[in-house]
């Protein structure tokens, strides 16, 4: 039996001491063993099954578990007694019934919570414990519902290898939950009215009492958290109040994103419920191919061909860099095919704002057809190595 917010009538005729077994002047530590003893042992995980002695012990731990709630939290447990004194004093004769009897020893319970002649009546003393209203009668004020974030967004972009490096700006298309255009988020039929939750009474969430004092406040599934419900859902959205929106925003990729990178652009995600902040949106970046140069971390790479004299010997040869003016790199005499040379801070920028390096490997091209005076020179040229072998040592190795 229940009354106003929650508050049990049938509490002030439960003796809440003898259903955990302890005096009324127990400690607490008294209280918390003998608890603890009796909710182990008629715990419904310990008595499984649908037999006539399990479902008894699940209710005796349903009942333990009320007692605990009450007299095992000082506070609770102060006002409780004192309801309790009422009660057997004869206050209480008529606890929880309508008005009625000889000489006032019947009333209703809502004339123990509310004291109508002024504040500061039974009501402030029991209201704050068990739901109840404030003196005069006057309801509870809901809370307002909760702000909550919006949900964060993903997509993938893809960008040149110059822009990669460069850094820049770039356009998105999204499609990401909004509120129900047809019925703006509330769930309800346009055109209806809604009318406070009863599950919940307005509030937008409910309490779930889970024994031994502790409880937790829960979305109420009856609206859902949105305090007031409708008899007629929207028929766009079923009752949800969600829609889709597609919006373009612009996001900024900043200098040396590599490919595969996931950049986060705060406060462009979906928008929040109750008033609460946009979620975020995480870009995947693709970066494009370059036709010549590549990466490695912080580092671009060129392969760079080169003839043979000018790695026999030596040579100042010209090289691109990617955005700037070419560079030369001297090769000295004797350069072997793959040699890399490093071009410092014509990289890719780094996160700390330095730059990396170009790295520049030789490549050391035969030509596919030699003319006359090539031909004479080469030729020429192995004359004088002959007795020279390269493949010496392979053989000895061998």
């Amino acid at each position: 039996m229940s009354t106003t917010d929650g508050f049990r009538a049938d509490w002030a005729q439960k003796d809440f001491y003898a259903e955990l077994g302890v005096a009324k002047d127990a400690t607490t530590d008294e209280i918390k063993k003998a608890y603890r003893k009796l909710a182990r042992t008629n715990h419904p995980d310990s008595n499984p099954g649908g037999s006539a002695e399990a479902t008894a012990k699940g209710d005796k731990f349903k009942a333990v578990a009320e007692a605990y709630d009450v007299v095992g939290d000082p506070d609770k447990r102060t006002k409780y007694d004192e309801m309790r004194r009422l009660y057997g004093t004869g206050a209480g004769a008529g606890f929880g019934r309508g008005g009625g009897g000889g000489g006032g020893a019947g009333f209703n319970v809502e004339d123990l919570l509310r004291d109508r002649g002024g504040a500061g009546g039974f009501g402030d003393m029991f209201g704050d414990i068990f739901g109840g209203g404030g003196g005069g009668g006057r309801a509870r004020p809901r809370p307002p519902a909760r702000p909550q974030q919006g949900a964060d967004a993903e997509t993938t972009a893809t960008i040149s290898f110059i822009d990669a490096i460069d850094g820049v700006t770039i356009s998105l298309r999204l499609t990401s939950d909004a509120p129900c255009p047809d019925c703006n988020g509330t769930g309800g039929k346009p055109g209806t009215q809604p009318h406070i939750c009863t599950e919940c009474e307005g509030a937008g969430f409910v309490v779930n009492r889970v024994g031994g004092g502790f409880s937790m406040n829960e979305t109420c599934p009856g609206c859902g958290g949105r305090q007031l419900v409708y008899d007629e859902s929207c028929p766009t959205c079923h009752g949800s109040g969600h829609g889709l929106s597609a919006r373009s925003i612009s996001a900024r990729i900043p200098a040396g994103v590599k490919d595969g990178q996931r950049i986060r652009v705060k406060g462009k995600g979906a928008a929040g419920g109750n008033g609460g902040p946009h979620g975020d949106l995480y870009v995947t970046v693709k970066v494009s191919a370059h036709r010549i140069f590549g990466r490695t971390g912080d580092n671009l790479t060129l392969d760079v061909p080169v003839s043979f004299d000018e790695t026999a010997l030596g040579a100042e040869i010209r090289i691109p860099t990617l955005g700037g003016q070419p560079v030369t790199v001297k090769v000295p005499p004797g350069t072997p095919n793959g040699r890399t040379f490093r071009v410092r801070g014509k990289g890719a920028r780094k996160a700390d704002g330095t730059t990396g390096d170009l790295l520049a490997t030789v490549e050391i091209q035969v030509p596919a057809v030699l003319d006359d005076a090539a031909r004479a020179a080469v030729e020429a040229y192995r004359q004088a190595i002959v007795g020279k072998p390269l493949r010496g040592n392979l053989f000895e190795q061998a």
